[in-house]
């Protein structure tokens, strides 16, 4: 199976396409490595799959991996469609698992034109790609911050989700939309996956237990926001990696398109489908923050902040239909993955 992921750079997408290496698929990654946060950090996890620093300054040239002979990876934007065409032509992908994305619910309120060009033409493109090049089978990544101002706990995929509150959350709710007309008319499977706070080794720097662990391991204060009154769906990462996993590969219990039905009869519900994808266990911010106090051996100097625009108070995620679908199981406990975290930095931050 040939799987085309885009993000490798970066923290979800560097993880699925080295868990896909090591059982033996073939990977080509994409990434624009942005300067969003952290390029050291981007350039590290592309060599741990064996892509060498050197080579990333060739501009869509397919770069092959010193480490995995299955794996390719180029450096391009999805907002260029002629690039993506070309190696959509050339590799002639089974699958796709669309990662790449302009991130961050703050920084789309301070720089919202990136957001559009990334997430919705970048997006546009790949849609596009898939049916040009007969790629019948996509997921890609959605996120919580769909469900905005949605009052119901916890947050279920039947839920309307017609009220985000960042240009990010809208972007990404765009993406389900289109989604669905590519499915409808052009009977392309989509997975849309809403991830809730992904969390583990080699996370984002602009994330809360990235920042939270550097402040306190240099003796800095940290910024706890809504004055510490709030919770949040902590997934590690070995969990989100196994749910993604499980959709590329399918299931016996997922919806298929029987063999029986044409492409002129078979419905929309069979080739669209949306899925939460989290711990589905919420942990109030305090609670997490003292994990981390015990991992770190340090107490944290605490300023408390008022409530940030484009924040929600509490995510939690409603995982039946992944679990139904996909025998999808969370069962990483927060102090392990804490701890896992805690240990990466120090040995990537602290060497």
């Amino acid at each position: 199976m040939k799987i085309l992921i885009t993000g490798t750079a970066g923290f979800i997408g560097y993880h699925l396409a080295k868990k896909l290496l090591q059982r033996g698929d073939d990977v080509v990654g994409l990434d624009n490595i942005n300067d969003y946060y952290d390029v050291k950090l981007k350039l590290a996890r592309l060599s741990e799959l064996g892509i060498q620093i050197p080579e990333l300054e060739l501009e869509n040239k397919l770069v092959q991996s010193s480490k995995y002979p299955k794996h390719k990876f180029i450096k391009a934007n999805i907002d260029d469609s002629g690039s993506l065409n070309k190696i959509f032509e050339i590799e002639k992908f089974d699958k796709v698992c669309h990662l790449a994305a302009q991130a961050g619910v703050r920084y789309s309120i301070e720089n919202p034109n990136v957001y559009i060009q990334s997430n919705v033409v970048g997006f546009l493109n790949i849609l596009e790609a898939c049916r040009n090049y007969n790629v019948k089978d996509l997921c890609y990544a959605s996120s919580s911050s769909v469900y905005g101002l949605n009052k119901s706990q916890p947050f279920k995929t039947s839920d309307t989700t017609d009220t985000p509150i960042s240009l990010y959350a809208a972007t990404k709710k765009s993406n389900e939309l289109m989604a669905h007309t590519y499915s409808h008319l052009y009977k392309i499977k989509t997975t849309g996956l809403r991830f809730f706070t992904v969390y583990g080794p080699w996370g984002r720097p602009d994330m809360a237990p990235f920042l939270f662990t550097d402040a306190i391991s240099k003796g800095k204060p940290i910024k706890v926001f809504n004055n510490g009154n709030m919770s949040r769906d902590f997934t590690y990462i070995d969990d989100i990696v196994d749910g993604l996993m499980k959709v590329i590969d399918g299931s016996k219990n997922t919806l298929e398109i029987s063999k029986a039905e044409t492409t002129d009869t078979a419905s929309t519900d069979s080739f669209y489908k949306i899925y939460n994808i989290g711990n589905s266990a919420p942990l109030k911010l305090m609670d997490f923050i003292n994990t981390l106090e015990q991992s770190l051996g340090k107490t944290a100097e605490k300023i408390y902040l008022p409530m940030q625009d484009g924040d929600v108070e509490s995510t939690f995620a409603d995982v039946s239909d992944l679990m139904k679908d996909f025998n999808f199981k969370p069962n990483t406990k927060i102090s392990y993955g804490v701890s896992e975290f805690v240990k990466w930095y120090k040995a990537f931050y602290e060497k």
